[in-house]
């Protein structure tokens, strides 16, 4: 197994890692919240979608009187640097079994006024209360191994792009994907890999909505590099992940105009689809 992949000596635990220390928001009144946040979830210079979703999702967690995302859609309207922010909810309804709520999260300019960065709709609920009844025709991506899988650290040079997230996460990526890292994108707008957290916590729906956005650009198998600013994603979280990696798998079938879709399953160690997303994110073309 690549020394990148193994487990720590203390596992974090869910409540107690890195992710939910930086994702957490406190409470300044009833709908507003506080965060700092960290420039450990960087891409580049700009703070990650994935890791901004979850900070949101961990406000209208606390906002809603249902505990688990079921659907979360963002837009993003600026990039999102690290310091400063906060985010203001709104309830839009609450029912029997699910609520509905929004959030912006607000950043400072340098004359200290607000800027909204990203504006999301979700509804919650409550996971642990479905039915376990399955009906699906979706498959888990045929990947290899672990082990047979490769990560940041087995590049024989910085990989372009690469930054501070990095260091947080368990990613080995799928040698079929991997095309772009040497030179010989495939052509095929795929990517695929194991996905956990470095520090060894367990996925809960929150760090999800991270994984569908913490894999490189499905842009970069395209043949195109540099920064793909995600415009807007919708995240589905169908299940209450099993303990150990994940495995997600994203495909792009359409770059038109300078925009792509990029469509992620991932699946826990049962075989379990447990979310799906869809965003549409920009391309600076060659």
């Amino acid at each position: 197994m690549p020394e990148a992949a193994t487990a720590p000596a203390a596992r974090a635990t869910i409540g107690d890692s890195e992710f939910d220390r930086d994702t957490a928001v406190t409470r300044r009144e009833p709908g507003v919240y506080d965060i700092d946040l960290s420039a450990g979830w960087t891409i580049i210079n700009a703070v990650n979608g994935g890791y901004l979703l979850a900070v949101l999702g961990r406000a209208l967690a606390d906002a809603l009187p249902h505990p688990d995302p079921f659907t979360v859609s963002a837009h993003y309207l600026t990039a999102s640097q690290p310091g400063p922010a906060v985010v203001r909810t709104d309830v839009v309804r609450t029912g029997r079994t699910l609520s509905t709520g929004q959030a912006s999260l607000f950043q400072y300019d340098e004359e200290g006024r607000e800027v909204e960065r990203i504006r999301v709709v979700a509804s919650y609920g409550d996971l642990d209360s479905l039915p376990d009844d399955v009906r699906t025709s979706a498959r888990p991506p045929a990947m290899p191994p672990l082990d047979q899988c490769f990560g940041p650290q087995d590049a024989p040079a910085p990989v372009p792009g690469s930054s501070a997230i990095t260091d947080r996460l368990m990613l080995e990526l799928d040698p079929a994907t991997l095309g772009w890292a040497l030179g010989a994108p495939s052509g095929q707008g795929e990517m695929r890999a194991w996905f956990g957290l470095a520090d060894g916590r367990d996925a809960d729906p929150l760090s999800l909505l991270l994984a569908v956005d913490a894999l490189p650009p499905t842009a970069f198998e395209l043949g195109i590099s540099g920064w793909v600013p995600t415009i807007e994603l919708t995240v589905h979280v169908r299940s209450r992940p099993a303990p150990g990696p994940l495995r997600v798998s994203i495909t792009t079938r359409n770059l038109a105009g300078g925009f792509l879709e990029e469509d992620a399953e991932v699946w826990d160690t049962n075989d379990r689809l447990v979310a799906q997303s869809r965003q549409l994110a920009r391309v600076k073309l060659p």
